[in-house]
């Protein structure tokens, strides 16, 4: 049984792709702050980007003590 790999970073290209999105589509929301930069020799971290995407991500703002 083969499964394929599911990349844990992923360059730009693949990123906007897993966002259903064109690289230039991708890029802007970078550019505009909307997604993150790259963390990691120009790669995405995708738990990341699923997380945003998802609205699970917390924002520095929404942060809390316990």
């Amino acid at each position: 049984m083969s499964r394929a790999l599911e990349p844990i970073f992923a360059r730009e290209t693949t990123a906007a792709k897993l966002l259903d999105m064109t690289r230039g589509e991708f890029v802007t929301l970078v550019k505009s702050g909307a997604l993150p930069p790259p963390v990691l020799h120009d790669r995405w971290d995708v738990a990341e980007l699923q997380a945003i995407m998802r609205g699970t991500k917390m924002r520095p703002s929404e942060e809390f003590d316990l």
